[in-house]
């Protein structure tokens, strides 16, 4: 009988599992629009994976690569120099993804890391199986392909922006565009992303220029 009743306990507690992934991967940006036979498809071929703060999902410089779907915690996408200079190009957080599907299509090794910022939780499954899921959606692959767009227009405005504007205008442009992470970002890491100093950005904020 306890037997019994422990096995029930487990499947009430694998269904809450699944009723909770469930419910944070229809609140990504590309998995949302997906029909709940879709769902079921692509919910039986991803691992969820808890990542420690600091870890590191991918390695510039590799070629073999996954599809991220952040449900909690801070990613962000960094490329480094020759001589070990990074950049941060840009934050993923809850409901956003992560990706290097342009170097994979192009067959090229992987531009730039992705880095959790913070602990993070996330959903993954290899690129090729994503790939394949999307040929089978048309509608999600057209989805998707508009978002990882998206994306590249964003880093390449946020690139421009660090030669054009000065240390207020770059601070108050992110907290115009992403005010839900100003917070969340760790000042160190918002002051590398907009390439000044965690003291300059301290001082900015203390005399009221953001």
């Amino acid at each position: 009988m306890q037997e019994q009743l422990s096995a029930a306990e487990t499947d009430r507690a694998s269904t809450s599992s699944e009723a909770g992934l469930r419910a944070q991967l229809v609140q990504n940006v590309v998995l949302r629009h997906l029909e709940p036979g879709e769902q079921d498809e692509l919910m039986a071929n991803v691992a969820v994976v808890q990542c420690a703060k600091g870890e590191i999902l991918l390695s510039q410089g590799d070629t073999e690569m996954s599809q991220y779907f952040v449900l909690e915690g801070i990613l962000k996408r960094v490329v480094a120099s020759a001589t070990g200079r990074e950049m941060i190009l840009r934050f993923a957080a809850a409901s956003d993804i992560e990706t290097s599907y342009a170097a994979w299509r192009l067959k090229t090794p992987a531009p730039y890391s992705i880095v959790t910022v913070k602990k993070a939780r996330v959903a993954k499954l290899s690129l090729p199986a994503w790939a394949s899921f999307l040929e089978r959606h048309p509608h999600a692959k057209a989805v998707f392909e508009y978002e990882v767009m998206h994306l590249m227009s964003e880093i390449m405005a946020h690139t421009i922006t660090l030669h054009l504007l000065d240390a207020p205008g770059r601070v108050q442009r992110f907290m115009r565009k992403h005010a839900g992470l100003a917070a969340r970002v760790p000042q160190k890491e918002l002051a590398a992303y907009l390439n000044l100093s965690a003291e300059t950005l301290s001082r900015l904020r203390h005399q009221g220029k953001v």
